[in-house]
């Protein structure tokens, strides 16, 4: 399934705080964030209609839907992904995903605010990161990955993680803070398609609780005492 070239191209992305943005091709029409990293599923869909409103634009108008996977927290992620799907399964549309942290990096590149290989780190909480390594292009050279501030590279920092670290911070390039969801719905042609399994990269805080362990105490085992055998005596 394709995309109309005239269409409007939506981006969402709950990997951080909550995003949305509409591109025609590769020109950034509107974006909006709201803050609240707790309110992905009050918050988003009144965001889309507002950016609809701004752009004078109905839920016709659009042709392709292009989602943040990640990384990012379980809850978070789930509800970008989720509405993503819903929105272009009701619509009829193309959903494409993209690596969170590669939008980031094309943010970065657009403002030219790197002139060679740099590092996106974003909120992984715990006090880790979320990071991946990139050329001066905007390619992702490795990750992603979690990990501690400690374990980041030595190499200009790019994205909303940089402020957990003092060392980080002292690395930042200051042009480019959270994510755009307009650049996500412009530059998806220009990111690779990484499918639509969320970037977890590693378990949920919330598990199924396993099976409950007895309080009983188990009672002893009873031994069965076999009777000694003996030879029948003969009669008087």
């Amino acid at each position: 399934m394709t995309a109309r070239a005239d269409g409007l191209t939506l981006g969402l992305d709950t990997s951080g705080v909550v995003a949305a943005g509409l591109a025609r091709g590769t020109e950034v029409l509107a974006s909006r964030s709201h803050d609240d990293t707790r309110a992905h599923v009050e918050q988003l869909t009144p965001l889309v209609q507002t950016l609809l409103e701004e752009a004078g634009a109905g839920w016709d108008d659009l042709t392709r839907v292009v989602v943040g996977i990640g990384p990012g927290p379980f809850t978070g992620l789930r509800v970008g992904i989720a509405s993503a799907e819903v929105l272009a399964l009701a619509l009829g549309l193309p959903c494409t995903g993209v690596c969170s942290l590669d939008v980031l990096a094309l943010q970065a590149v657009r403002a030219e605010a790197v002139t060679g290989d740099f590092v996106v780190v974003t909120d992984a909480r715990r006090r880790e990161v979320y990071r991946a390594t990139y050329a001066a292009d905007g390619t992702r050279t490795s990750g992603p990955e979690v990990g501690p501030a400690a374990q980041v590279p030595a190499l200009p920092v790019v994205g909303p993680g940089a402020h957990l670290d003092a060392e980080l911070a002292d690395r930042s390039v200051a042009a480019v803070g959270s994510l755009d969801a307009g650049v996500l719905a412009a530059g998806v042609d220009l990111l690779p398609d990484a499918g639509l399994e969320p970037l977890y990269l590693r378990r949920p805080d919330a598990t199924v609780p396993g099976r409950p362990k007895s309080t009983l105490v188990t009672p002893a085992p009873r031994l069965r005492v076999r009777p000694a055998s003996g030879r029948r005596g003969s009669g008087a």
